[in-house]
């Protein structure tokens, strides 16, 4: 990670911060992060990703609900980054979306941006403001709340 306008987290740092793995850790790298505010997740979509086995066969369509999940580990690790979490065994669980809407398909060979954008946070509960797009085009938006929670060496919630 660098300091300044340019901070970004590689695939490396996202990993000590969610616990997400793969195959459901479905974003490569954040860059533009401004602590406590916003930054863009990358997820690179490829054929070769499990859910496209089903979803569907002969029309590969990455799921809607996953590019949500997707925005919503974006936002996780803003968060793990701003409340310096790294390394620190964080969890965070998902208590709401509103307002989805889907505008376009997204597709094996897709670049998908996740620009979150944070409304409310500061503790242990914050909403988040998220915008997927391809190509400068809006695929998803939604509003979304999550709470993080630390979990102390007894393996016990608590920050």
């Amino acid at each position: 990670m660098t300091t300044g306008a340019d901070r970004t987290a590689d695939l490396d740092l996202i990993k000590r911060i969610i616990p997400h793995r793969y195959p459901f850790l479905l974003v490569d790298k954040v860059r533009d992060i401004v602590l406590g505010e916003s930054c863009v997740g990358i997820k690179n979509v490829t054929i070769n990703e499990p859910q496209f086995t089903g979803h569907f066969p002969g029309m590969p369509i990455f799921p809607g609900v996953m590019i949500i999940e997707a925005m919503a580990q974006t936002s996780g690790i803003l968060v793990g980054i701003t409340m310096d979490l790294v390394d620190k065994n964080a969890n965070v669980f998902f208590m709401g979306v509103d307002g989805v809407k889907f505008r376009r398909k997204v597709v094996p060979g897709d670049v998908l941006e996740l620009h979150v954008k944070a409304l409310r946070g500061g503790g242990r509960v914050w909403k988040f403001e998220g915008r997927a797009m391809v190509e400068g085009e809006l695929v998803c938006e939604a509003t979304f709340m999550a709470m993080f929670d630390v979990l102390n060496t007894s393996g016990k919630a608590g920050a």
